[in-house]
């Protein structure tokens, strides 16, 4: 699919002052603006986080009600229950609370729903679970900020209620209990809205025991970049800082889990795709109970068997999720007109629930259209939403709400049940309503490009000024520059995995290129005059000390 290319536009002044300042190359400013940096002062703390840079706990709305009442219930020694969501941020931030409970002579309950058979959020059997358990105090992570109902009955039953949270309410209220823990909420003044649920717990945890917890970024680190949150502010620190504790980590889960899936090195690339998909396996096609024990145990011998069920339930998830992408595939086939359908909806009977998100994820990169995916059932049917750059898929489930029996989610991704007889006619309205929202450019990826640059700017030290810039993640793309006009050196390669591999040049310096899954381009490339070429630059693994163009997209010039 041909895509736009957006080439950023160059701030000389500011680019100048940076340079002059902080005695960077004109390169690296720009890099630095390009990610929203506005002045002297940000780009430093951006290429020098520390943890002292961390906002104070305290500015977090209800902070000071949240830590009065759990010291009390500490020092009463109450039944507390921690109630978190079923992926890796909200088990990273039960397992981190727990724990630090613990430490404090506190043993807490905790209750993770199922993601199948009981769905995202508080709910009946939770409540009914604090009651049996003769519950004092609930602490939501991950959720809870739209449990106003919910957390009215726990209140009826005599259970306060602790919520912390990083979603968007869907309107103003706020759940009406001891404490509301939310960046997000409408009246916070918090200074960093981003932070994901894991790191709304850390604050949290920070308060409650009045130590930096420096030990507990390795599952800070998790829950953030699995949750795909910015990696800006406050969550660039986090992230920064809980890579170097990820490497010395004495969680024997978490050792467990690096060696079982044959880990080298952590990055936040290993960590989103070899990592977090098996915490997250288990809650997708069994119970998440495994993977929160993995998190919490002690035991080495346990740690492995966790690890290696973890890479069980992994392979399983993978088998369901090739089954119904096929089966989608099928159904796009003999249902989806591209010229009348801006949004692709999916509805079989028989997909598993579990893995729906990462389906609808999958169709939504290979046809760039925002996609919902439903498992229909007699009942209440569910499914999943993953939407583009362009189009906020939350606020049209909201235009759509009276078809829905539930919802929640945020501007890219969401999920909601729905009765099986008005799945027609959501289709038609969500279709209706993408319409009138998107133009047909929305339609079209882009590519942000940092800047045009030429062969000669390629040496060590441009290498060095990029990692500067890690770790790289949502909110903080990898560097992606433009070079025009290259020619081809030499005959190109294919090797395994469609990988397509050749040398460039512009006559006077020359470079190894490599493209990921781009050996259908093998022809085009031998028979193309020229081309311009998107890439980022990387150092081969194979050559330590040898700069390659890591290919992001290439247009061919036949003259």
């Amino acid at each position: 699919m041909q895509r736009i290319w957006n080439i950023a536009q160059p701030n000389h002044k500011l680019q100048k002052a940076l340079c002059q300042e902080l005695g960077i190359s004109p390169i690296l400013a720009n890099l630095l603006i390009n990610r929203m940096i506005k002045n002297v002062e940000e780009a430093e703390r951006f290429l020098n986080p520390t943890l002292a840079s961390l906002f104070d706990p305290y500015q977090l709305p209800d902070m000071p009600k949240a830590v009065e009442r759990l010291k009390r219930a500490i020092a009463k020694k109450e039944k507390i229950l921690i109630f978190g969501d079923y992926d890796v941020d909200g088990l990273t931030a039960v397992a981190l609370l727990e724990s630090q409970f613990l430490k404090l002579g506190l043993k807490a309950l905790h209750y993770i729903p199922h993601r199948v058979k009981e769905g995202y959020g508080l709910n009946k059997e939770a409540i009914d679970f604090a009651s049996q358990h003769n519950v004092k105090l609930l602490l939501t992570v991950d959720c809870g900020i739209s449990n106003t109902e919910e957390i009215e009955e726990l209140c009826r039953r005599h259970i306060d209620v602790i919520v912390t949270d990083h979603h968007e309410a869907r309107d103003e209220r706020i759940p009406a209990c001891t404490a509301v823990i939310d960046p997000k909420r409408y009246d916070s003044v918090y200074p960093y809205r981003d932070l994901a649920g894991v790191g709304v717990a850390y604050k949290l945890a920070q308060c409650i025991t009045q130590e930096t917890l420096e030990d507990e970024l390795d599952l800070v680190l998790l829950g953030t970049v699995a949750d795909m949150v910015p990696l800006t502010g406050e969550n660039r620190i986090l992230v920064k800082k809980g890579l170097e504790c990820f490497y010395r980590t004495k969680k024997v889960g978490l050792q467990a889990l690096i060696e079982e899936s044959g880990l080298k090195s952590i990055s936040t690339t290993s960590i989103s795709y070899i990592l977090a998909p098996r915490i997250n396996a288990s809650g997708r096609v069994d119970s998440a109970h495994y993977s929160l024990e993995l998190l919490l145990t002690h035991s080495e011998s346990r740690a492995r068997d966790l690890a290696k069920l973890l890479s069980r339930h992994n392979q399983e998830r993978q088998r369901l999720e090739r089954k119904i992408l096929e089966e989608a595939q099928d159904l796009i086939g003999r249902e989806v007109n591209f010229k009348e359908h801006n949004v692709i909806v999916l509805a079989k009977e028989g997909w598993h629930q579990g893995v729906l998100g990462i389906v609808a994820s999958k169709i939504m990169d290979r046809f760039y259209r925002p996609t919902i995916v439903i498992s229909l059932s007699d009942g209440l049917c569910r499914g999943s939403c993953r939407s583009i750059k362009n189009f906020h898929i939350f606020d049209a489930l909201w235009d759509a709400r009276d078809l829905l029996e539930n919802f929640g989610g945020h501007q890219h991704a969401a999920g909601l049940s729905i009765h099986r007889d008005k799945v027609p006619e959501f289709k038609h309205r969500i279709n209706h309503l993408a319409k009138k929202r998107m133009r047909i450019e929305d339609l079209l990826p882009s590519l942000e490009i940092d800047m045009e640059l030429s062969l000669a700017d390629l040496n060590e030290k441009l290498i060095r000024d990029i990692k500067a810039l890690e770790p790289f993640g949502y909110g903080n793309p990898a560097v992606i520059f433009y070079t025009p006009a290259l020619r081809l050196k030499g005959s190109p390669k294919i090797l395994s995995k469609d990988t397509l591999r050749f040398w460039c040049t512009d006559a006077e310096f020359t470079y190894p290129a490599v493209g990921f899954g781009m050996s259908s381009l093998y022809n085009s490339l031998t028979e193309a005059k020229a081309f311009d070429l998107i890439y980022t630059p990387t150092l081969d693994d194979w050559q330590p000390q040898t700069i390659q163009l890591e290919i992001k997209d290439i247009r061919f010039l036949k003259s």
